[in-house]
C-alpha cells in the first residue's frame, strides 16, 4: 500500500482536504491543535493508497509535541510521498516548511490551496516559475470547491525523489576559504583563527586578512553554535527570491474588509466587551429562545406523552411483566428522554459557535484573550484548547500538545475542563429553565464562570514553585473573514449533536438501568420506595459532604456521582429518580423546584461545572500527563476549586438573602480570603523542573 502524508501550516485547509480525499470526519477549525496526532484514511478512489494527516505546524523544529509527532513520523516511518498544502495568501510564510520537507528527499507535491482568496487580493502565482524554482510539481487546489485534489494525489504518486536546495553553500564556502588561506584542514583549527590567536593571524598577509574578514560574520556564528540561524536566514532569503519571481499583482484587489473589522473586533478596550456580548447572545438564543421551543416540544409532547403512551400501550397489548414496564418507562424513557430533550438546544448552540468559528471570529477571540492571559503570566496558546473544550474536553486536553513550555501545558491540562462542554449543557438548561426562566444571565454565566476559573486558577498555579517560569510565546495566523460555509457549519453542529445522542444510547442507557434498579430495590432485593432503596442509602451517606453546598439531598448527590462517568447522566439520573413525579420537562421542573432552592440549584450547577471531568477526560489527562501522580493532582485540584466555589456561592449567598451570619458563613469568608491571597500574592522568582 502506498502511503501519502499531508503536511501544512495550521489554517491551510489540510484537514478539509484529508476529509475530502478519504471521506473521514475529522474536526476542522481555525486554530492550531485541531489535529494533534497523525490520522490515517484510505483514498476514496484507490484502496491501495493510504492518506496520513499530520498535525498542522509552521516548522519541523520539534519544540512542541505536535511538531515532534510529525518529525518522528517522517524520520522513523517515511511515507512514499508528501503533499505539502500551502495557503496561497501566505506563500512566503508557508514555504519555510516546504524547504524543510525537501531536505528529507521524499517525493513531494506542493498544493496551493485557498487560491480563490488569493484572487480576491488581486494577486496571481506563476505555477511554472514556482515549480521550476523548487524543483517539485505545483498544483492549484481548493478544499471549498473540491478542485485539484485528485490531480495532487496522482502527481504525488508519480513524483520523483526531491533534491534539497543548496542554501547552505555560504557556510561550507566559508570553511573552505579558511582552509585555503590558513592551510588548516581541521575544522577546530579553522575556527581557532577567529578565537583571538594573534600568532596565527600574523602568518596571513594583508590581502589574505581582507579575504578572511568577508567570512568572519559567518564563522563567528559557527563559533557560538548558531549554524541553525545561518540556515534559517538562507532559507528566508531563498523564499523571498521565489516569491518575487512567481507572485505578481494583477489588479488593485478588493478592499481589505478583514483589517477594517479587526480594528474593532480586536480593539484593546472593545474586544473583550464585544466577545462577552456575543457569547451572551449565543447562549440566550440557544438556551432560552430558539432552542427552547424545540426542546419543550420534545420533552413535553414526544417524550412526555407520545412515546410513553405508545410504549405503554404496546407493552400492555403484549402483556409485558409490570417490572419490565416500570424499567422501560421510568428507567429508560424517563432517563434518556430527559437527556435527548436537550438535543435541539445543543444543536443550536453549536450551530452558532460553528458560524463564529468558520467565519474567523473565534481565532480573534484567542488573540484578544492573549492580552488578558499574558497579563497574568499565562500563555495565549492555552486559550485554544479551551475553545476546543467547549465542544468536548477530550480533544481540548489533547490540543495542549501545541504548547511548547511543559509548565504551561500542564497548567492548561489542569484547567481546560472548567469550560462548559456539550455534556454540561443539559444541567445548565435544567437549572436556568426551572429556577431562572426569566433571567438571561444564568446560562451565559456558566460559560464566563468557567473562563474566570481558568484565569484565576492559572494565576494561582503560575505563582507556585512547581509552575513558575517563562510563558510560552503565542503566534497565530488570523484567517481572513469570510461568510461561513453552510455545509461545514451544519456538519459541525450535527456531529456534536450526534455524539451527544450516541453517548445517550450507550453509557447513559446503561447508567439509567443501574439507577432504576438501585432506586427501586433495597439490599434484600425487595421492591421498595425510592427513599428506602440501595441508592438512597448510599446517597444519604455521601450527601453529608455536599450539605454545606446546599444540595445535601441524596438524589442530587447520586446525580453528581454519576456525572463522573459522563456529565450527561446528571440530568438523566434526575429524570429517573423523579420519574414517578414527572412525565414531561415542566413537571420535572416542578419536582426539582419543590426539592431545591434557586441558590442551592445554582450551587449544584457550579460544582458540576467545575469538578473533576468524566472518565474519558480523566483518562486523557493521564495519557497526556504520562503520570498517575500528575493525574491525581489535576483531578484533586479541579474538585477542590469546584467545592470551594460552590461553598462560597451558597454560604455567602445565603447570608445576603437571610442576613444570618453563622459559622459556615465565616468559613466561606475565610475560604474566599485565602483564595484572594493566593491570587494576589507575589509569585516565585525561581523556576523548578517538573518531576
Amino acid at each position: 500500500m502506498k502511503i501519502i502524508a499531508l503536511l501544512g501550516n495550521p489554517n491551510s485547509g489540510k484537514t478539509s482536504i484529508f476529509n475530502l480525499l478519504t471521506g473521514s470526519n475529522q474536526q476542522v477549525g481555525n486554530w492550531p491543535g485541531v489535529t494533534v496526532e497523525k490520522k490515517s484514511g484510505i483514498y476514496r478512489k484507490d484502496k491501495n493508497v493510504c492518506i496520513q494527516d499530520l498535525p498542522g505546524l509552521y516548522s519541523l523544529s520539534p519544540y512542541s509535541l505536535d511538531e515532534q509527532v510529525a518529525r518522528d513520523f517522517l524520520v522513523k516511518t517515511p511515507p512514499d510521498a508528501l503533499i505539502n498544502i500551502v495557503d496561497s495568501t501566505n506563500l512566503e510564510r508557508s514555504l519555510y516548511l516546504t524547504l524543510q520537507l525537501m531536505e528529507f528527499g521524499i517525493p513531494m507535491v506542493l498544493a496551493l490551496n485557498m487560491s480563490d482568496l488569493l484572487e480576491n487580493q488581486g494577486k496571481k502565482i506563476d505555477l511554472e516559475k514556482l515549480s521550476y524554482s523548487l524543483g517539485i510539481p505545483v498544483i492549484t487546489t481548493s478544499a471549498i470547491k473540491n478542485k485539484g485534489l485528485d490531480e495532487v494525489v496522482k502527481a504525488a504518486l508519480r513524483s520523483p525523489e526531491v533534491q534539497p536546495l543548496d542554501y547552505d553553500h555560504r557556510l561550507e564556502g566559508a570553511l573552505s576559504e579558511i582552509s585555503k588561506v590558513t592551510g588548516f584542514t581541521n575544522r577546530f583549527e579553522q575556527i581557532k583563527v577567529f578565537e583571538g590567536d594573534q600568532l596565527l593571524l600574523t602568518k596571513l598577509s594583508a590581502e589574505q586578512l581582507d579575504e578572511v574578514e568577508e567570512i568572519v560574520s559567518i564563522t563567528e556564528k559557527l563559533m557560538t553554535d548558531d549554524r541553525e540561524s545561518i540556515i534559517v536566514n538562507e532559507r528566508y532569503d531563498l523564499i523571498g527570491h521565489f516569491v518575487q519571481l512567481s507572485v505578481s499583482q494583477t489588479e488593485t484587489g478588493k478592499v481589505n474588509l478583514t483589517d477594517r473589522i479587526d480594528q474593532i473586533i480586536t480593539h484593546k478596550w472593545l474586544g473583550l466587551p464585544i466577545f462577552v456580548f456575543i457569547m451572551w447572545l449565543v447562549y440566550f438564543i440557544s438556551i432560552q429562545t430558539v432552542g427552547t421551543a424545540a426542546t419543550d416540544w420534545l420533552n413535553d409532547v414526544f417524550f412526555g406523552q407520545w412515546l410513553p403512551d405508545l410504549i405503554a400501550n404496546g407493552m400492555n397489548a403484549l402483556a409485558v411483566t409490570p417490572w419490565v414496564q416500570d424499567l422501560v418507562l421510568n428507567g429508560v424513557v424517563a432517563g434518556i428522554g430527559a437527556i435527548l430533550g436537550f438535543v435541539p438546544q445543543i444543536f443550536v448552540l453549536f450551530l452558532l459557535l460553528g458560524i463564529l468559528e468558520d467565519s474567523g471570529y473565534m481565532a480573534r477571540v484567542a488573540f484578544v484573550m492573549d492580552h488578558i492571559f499574558r497579563r497574568f503570566g499565562l500563555s495565549g496558546k492555552s486559550f485554544i484548547p479551551m475553545l476546543i473544550a467547549s465542544g468536548c474536553g477530550v480533544p481540548g486536553i489533547m490540543a495542549t500538545r501545541t504548547i511548547e513550555q511543559e509548565r504551561d501545558r500542564k497548567i492548561t491540562i489542569m484547567v481546560t475542563t472548567f469550560m462548559p462542554c456539550s455534556a454540561k449543557l443539559p444541567i445548565i438548561a435544567l437549572v436556568s429553565g426551572a429556577f431562572f426562566p426569566h433571567a438571561s444571565w444564568v446560562a451565559p454565566s456558566a460559560y464566563f464562570l468557567g473562563m474566570s476559573m481558568i484565569i484565576l486558577s492559572g494565576i494561582i498555579l503560575k505563582k507556585t514553585r512547581m509552575f513558575s517560569g517563562d510563558t510560552s510565546a503565542f503566534i497565530m495566523e488570523l484567517p481572513t473573514y469570510h461568510l461561513p460555509y453552510a455545509l461545514t457549519v451544519l456538519k459541525y453542529a450535527f456531529d456534536r449533536a450526534f455524539s451527544f445522542v450516541k453517548r445517550a444510547g450507550t453509557i447513559i442507557f446503561a447508567m439509567n438501568v443501574l439507577i432504576w434498579f438501585t432506586s427501586n430495590y433495597n439490599w434484600t432485593l425487595a421492591h421498595v420506595d425510592a427513599s428506602q432503596s440501595i441508592l438512597a442509602d448510599i446517597g444519604k451517606v455521601v450527601a453529608v459532604i455536599f450539605a454545606p453546598l446546599g444540595f445535601g439531598e441524596w438524589r442530587a448527590t447520586v446525580a453528581t456521582i454519576t456525572g463522573l462517568i459522563a456529565k450527561e447522566t446528571i440530568v438523566g439520573t434526575m429524570g429517573v429518580l423523579f420519574a414517578h413525579n414527572s412525565s414531561d420537562s415542566h413537571q420535572l421542573w416542578s419536582a426539582v423546584q419543590a426539592t431545591y432552592t434557586p441558590l442551592s440549584a445554582y450551587s449544584l450547577l457550579v460544582f458540576n461545572l467545575l469538578c473533576a471531568p468524566c472518565v474519558a477526560a480523566i483518562s486523557t489527562i493521564y495519557k497526556e500527563m504520562g503520570d498517575v501522580r500528575w493525574t491525581l493532582r489535576a483531578v484533586g485540584f479541579q474538585t477542590l476549586v469546584a467545592y470551594s466555589m460552590s461553598f462560597i456561592i451558597y454560604q455567602l449567598g445565603s447570608f445576603f438573602s437571610s442576613q444570618n451570619f453563622d459559622v459556615l458563613s465565616l468559613v466561606a469568608l475565610l475560604v474566599l480570603l485565602v483564595g484572594l491571597y493566593f491570587i494576589f500574592r507575589k509569585g516565585k522568582d525561581v523556576s523548578y523542573e517538573l518531576s
